[in-house]
């Protein structure tokens, strides 16, 4: 019967359905094969949502518009430039850098593509950067937000697992700051080679009045990994206050916010939120019918049984990842994949938090690999060129963010080290 699933989940795939779709027709058909109660479909879809710690994300989702309505990537990216422009490829540093900062805000990988992209794709154009490399740059720099925290794939992670939302975190800190290191490096190394612009060097008087510009705009996100990880609250009340401090500057500091446009960011995140939760419940649906078939024990132990050393299954798992995440979204990747290949880690003693990183670090480099990463279309469809010349020229990023994985891989100390000395 799970050959019913599989066929019709591939099928609506390759139709260009909706993911969540998908996954409720594959359950569907699957269900009706089986003889098994149709009300079994709002149970398990209730019982998916309804987790508290899921809360927070149409909060997080809330908030990372109000402040991008309201001026905040503008304000980035001008604070940017100001430190890094002088330097050779200036431009293509303030795309890495302006992204790192953005990351606490927007927290997913294609929102980061689509509004980076938007600005500097044509600004890159214009100041002579091959239109393939500003693309490649725009699409690799956005794998660091759903690293860096506040991170919606770490808050699903963290419904999926029960682990803690503020360690989960924590232990992105510097595997999502070494990530943005090397692309910095990767793209000053190629500018230097391609001779691209560089503007003047900025005062200091410049870069201290963009960095009280854009201050109000980074304490948000000190605001909330300080009171989650403080445990002055939860992260459901973390957003809420997120999106009270998010109308606040956006309305009185930035002055960009106001009735008409907050109507429209809250219709489109009341329409993302729903989206999102939709996929949740078709998820665990999907789950509930993995679990009924015997599968995640299958995998188990036919990757078990292959081997039981931690770096080979490791390396397993990230193979599938990787690939799994060039045609999935990362979030949907996460729902089906993430339960059944934590219980193989842990068998192989693997920390649960170390896991949890090495899986989104995997799917979101799986956003920009050939050739159908999805990040990879959306900067090629703004920048109007072929994904096939994105993809070439970010083949350098491609290798700096899997040698990034190996390492977080190999050593656990990356993930870890933060977690244990401030939560323990």
């Amino acid at each position: 019967m799970i050959w019913i699933l599989v066929i019709v989940f591939v099928v609506c795939l390759v139709l260009r359905f909706p993911i969540a779709f998908a996954m409720g027709l594959a359950c569907f058909s699957y269900l009706l094969a089986k003889g098994i109660p149709l009300i079994v479909v709002p149970m398990k879809m209730y019982s998916g949502i309804d987790v508290f710690v899921l809360l927070s994300v149409p909060g997080f989702i809330l908030a990372g518009n109000l402040m991008n309505q309201g001026g905040l990537t503008e304000k980035i990216i001008k604070f940017c430039n100001h430190l890094l422009g002088h330097i050779r490829g200036g431009l293509s540093l303030v795309n890495i850098g302006a992204s790192m900062l953005f990351a606490g805000i927007s927290g997913t990988a294609i929102s980061d593509t689509a509004s980076m992209g938007s600005i500097l794709i044509p600004a890159m154009k214009k100041e002579g950067y091959d239109t393939a490399f500003s693309c490649a740059v725009t699409a690799a720099s956005s794998t660091v937000g759903p690293i860096i925290p506040p991170s919606v794939p770490l808050i699903i992670a963290a419904t999926l697992s029960g682990l803690s939302v503020g360690k989960l975190f924590l232990a992105g800190a510097l595997p999502g700051l070494l990530l943005g290191l090397g692309l910095l490096l990767t793209a000053y190394f190629i500018s230097r080679r391609k001779n691209y612009p560089k503007h003047e060097r900025s005062s200091f008087g410049q870069v201290m009045r963009s960095f009280v510009d854009t201050f109000w705009s980074l304490l948000m996100t000190f605001i909330i990994l300080y009171g989650i990880i403080g445990g002055i609250f939860t992260p459901t009340e973390a957003s809420i206050i997120a999106v009270a401090y998010a109308l606040v500057i956006g309305k009185f500091v930035y002055g960009r916010l106001n009735f008409k446009n907050i109507q429209v960011i809250f219709l489109d995140s009341m329409k993302t939120s729903a989206s999102l939760m939709v996929l949740v419940g078709f998820a665990n649906l999907f789950g509930f019918v993995l679990i009924t078939e015997q599968i995640p024990q299958t995998i188990s132990s036919e990757i078990l049984g292959f081997t039981t050393n931690k770096y080979v299954v490791l390396l397993l798992i990230n193979l599938l990842l990787i690939v799994v995440g060039t045609f999935m979204e990362t979030i949907a990747a996460l729902l089906i994949l993430f339960p059944i290949l934590l219980k193989v880690a842990l068998a192989v003693d693997v920390d649960p938090i170390h896991f949890a990183i090495i899986a989104v670090l995997n799917l979101i480099i799986g956003l920009t690999t050939p050739p159908v990463g999805v990040c990879l279309f959306v900067a090629s469809s703004i920048g109007k060129i072929s994904i096939g010349a994105v993809s070439r020229a970010g083949l350098p990023f491609l290798l700096v963010s899997l040698t990034v994985l190996v390492l977080v891989t190999l050593f656990p100390w990356f993930s870890l080290v933060l977690p244990n000395l401030f939560m323990d």
